[in-house]
């Protein structure tokens, strides 16, 4: 039951892969609206289903903090919905999603946000700085999108992939922030750093004193230093399942 809707549990009726990836996704929904990242019932994560031309992506109306894993909405790269859903999509979240699933293979899942302190960072015409550790992590692949309104023109779908190139991070200007990763919590990590970097560039600045700059030899051996700390693991896999602990004590009910 999500508000006065009753959702019939989809665990057990698709392939143990669908099934995981709801989870993971619903979770990630619920996260960031813990951090404070959501948008009200805007913007949106999506995770490709392993082995499928085929997405997950939320109900459109329902707030990120009461998204469950059976509540998800199951979409081909046309939007077509290949699965019964009560609940309808939004069209601008589609189409940012699908090109991106579409174009980049590797896009396992990719997580859009108007965070209060990505869209700021979007309006600045020098973009992120190199201020800080968070930003030295991502600078290597961060890509900027210029903004072309709402995001309903399939025309813009090529200039999107084309920005995004191979990189991880988009800043959309004058929008917000997007990061792209084979697995939901690598998604969740690129964001998580791209919204302290913001958060945190926003914050020295407010100081009004002159910023130092991280050398760019630092920032060039930034990547080769995270590989070091992971212990050899993707990002985001060794803090997700202690995020899930903490989501299952203050908000449960996502794996439903």
């Amino acid at each position: 039951m999500v508000g006065n809707v009753d959702i019939p549990s989809l665990k057990g009726k698709v392939s143990d892969h669908e099934w995981a990836a709801r989870v993971d996704l619903a979770a990630a929904y619920r996260l960031v609206a813990m951090f404070g990242w959501d948008d009200l019932v805007f913007t949106h994560i999506s995770a490709k289903i392993p082995g499928e031309d085929s997405f997950l992506i939320n109900p459109y109306g329902f707030g990120f903090d009461e998204i469950t894993a059976s509540s998800l909405v199951k979409v081909n790269l046309q939007g077509e919905k290949v699965a019964d859903s009560p609940f309808s999509i939004n069209p601008a979240g589609f189409l940012i999603h699908s090109c991106i699933h579409e174009a980049r293979h590797d896009a396992g899942c990719v997580l859009h946000t108007h965070s209060i302190n990505g869209v700021a960072v979007s309006c600045q015409k020098q973009g992120l700085l190199p201020v800080s550790q968070f930003a030295a992590s991502l600078l290597h692949t961060l890509g900027y999108h210029e903004y072309e309104g709402l995001a309903l023109n399939d025309d813009e779908r090529p200039r999107l992939v084309s920005d995004l190139g191979g990189n991880h991070c988009l800043i959309l200007r004058n929008h917000g922030l997007l990061t792209v990763g084979p697995t939901v919590h690598t998604a969740f990590s690129y964001m998580h750093r791209l919204e302290a970097a913001c958060m945190t560039q926003l914050r020295a600045m407010s100081g009004g004193v002159e910023l130092i700059d991280i050398p760019r030899d630092i920032i060039d051996i930034a990547p080769t230093q995270l590989n070091t700390v992971r212990l050899g693991s993707t990002p985001g896999e060794i803090f997700w399942p202690a995020l899930l602990r903490k989501l299952n004590r203050i908000n449960p009910g996502f794996d439903r």
